[in-house]
């Protein structure tokens, strides 16, 4: 209750903004006066002070209120103009009228008065208010035609701008929405993918040699554990990301046994990079799955961490062959690469591609700024 009550109190920005732009507007026109020896009197002159910035306020806000009950900051531009041009020359010409009656009236009683009782004025144009809007009514429309043009259209580009921004943070948020939902459903995608093809290897194990296959299930459990916990994040270390890859690869070494070796040259300086957790994984996994697991007297996994340029390279290099009619990525690959997209808005890639006779370079490419 107290902090409402302290909200009601404190002045909004619109009134801040219209206080002290008329104030400004009306003692410029103050100083010229009392400068041009249009003004003599310290009392008549706060008085025009005064009266200008009411005139001002006035106006504007009753242009204001109109607009905001008719919605017009709604309106298309090509529309809104069909309100605003009408608007600015209705609002000079009361601007005119009422600017022409406060220097009438407050001249009539404050210029040249010599002697109040008498009442002595020059016989000049402040003789008449007919006579004062006729060599002064063009002129104070013109200057009120340019104030609430500026006045109006700087109020029209503020809606425009506010406008703008709530609707860039609401797209911003259904943006990220949007990214966190993909990246949820393509992990989804992904850790099924890995559970599958590891329990095959452990039931291959299974009769042949039981105590690789509990040492196989041990690594699975702890390589779940890890994932289903890593799954909750978007960015992981690439030193957690590879003793994940070293685990799986000694429970695919439980399998292959001397068919399969591996080989990882990494970059430590590099250990506490973030990368999408993973992302190393995918890679080795669709080496072993189409490059040794093919080949019948398997092969080595080369894994390789380092920093080109202004770059995070990830590479894999493993026995195997593209076939273009079939297509060079899998579900696993397709699914890092709109991973990636998602995560660094497409700085980001995969390449798939020939190393030398039947061999397979797998990269990652990571912005590292």
């Amino acid at each position: 209750m107290e902090k409402q009550e302290e909200n009601k109190r404190k002045i909004s920005l619109y009134w801040k903004c219209q206080l002290i732009g008329w104030s400004l507007a009306s003692f410029y026109w103050l100083y010229q006066a009392f400068f041009l020896g249009r003004i003599f009197n310290p009392v008549a002159g706060l008085v025009h002070f005064i009266f200008d910035v009411i005139i001002g306020i006035g106006l504007t806000h009753i242009y204001r209120s109109i607009a905001k009950k008719n919605q017009w900051g709604q309106l298309a531009t090509s529309r809104l103009m069909w309100y605003i041009i009408p608007s600015i020359v209705v609002l000079a010409f009361l601007y005119m009228m009422l600017i022409c009656g406060k220097l009438y009236l407050i001249n009539d009683y404050f210029f040249y008065v010599k002697d109040r009782n008498a009442k002595a004025y020059p016989e000049d144009m402040y003789s008449s208010l007919k006579m004062f809007l006729r060599y002064n009514g063009m002129n104070i429309f013109m200057t009120g035609f340019r104030l609430m043009s500026i006045w109006v259209l700087a109020y029209h580009l503020y809606l425009y701008a506010k406008r703008e921004i709530r609707a860039t943070k609401e797209n911003a948020a259904l943006v990220l929405a949007a990214k966190e939902t993909q990246l949820i459903n393509l992990s989804a995608q992904l850790n099924p993918h890995f559970l599958f093809n590891s329990l095959n290897n452990i039931k291959a194990l299974v009769v042949d040699d039981p105590k690789a296959a509990r040492r196989g299930i041990d690594l699975l459990s702890e390589l779940l554990r890890i994932s289903l916990y890593r799954n909750q994040v978007l960015l992981i270390p690439i030193k957690d990301e590879l003793s994940l890859v070293k685990d799986y690869l000694e429970l695919e070494k439980l399998r292959f046994g001397e068919r399969m070796d591996s080989l990882m040259e990494t970059d430590q300086e590099l250990d506490e990079v973030m990368i999408p957790p993973l992302s190393i994984h995918t890679l080795v996994e669709n080496a072993i799955k189409h490059g040794i697991a093919k080949k019948k007297n398997g092969g080595i996994v080369r894994i390789g961490v380092k920093k080109a340029g202004e770059e995070l390279q990830i590479s894999v290099l493993s026995p195997g062959a593209l076939d273009p009619e079939t297509g060079h990525k899998g579900l696993g690959l397709r699914n890092l690469e709109e991973r990636l997209a998602l995560q660094y808005e497409g700085k980001a890639s995969v390449a798939l591609m020939p190393f030398d006779h039947n061999i397979v370079l797998a990269t990652i490419l990571i912005p590292l700024t």
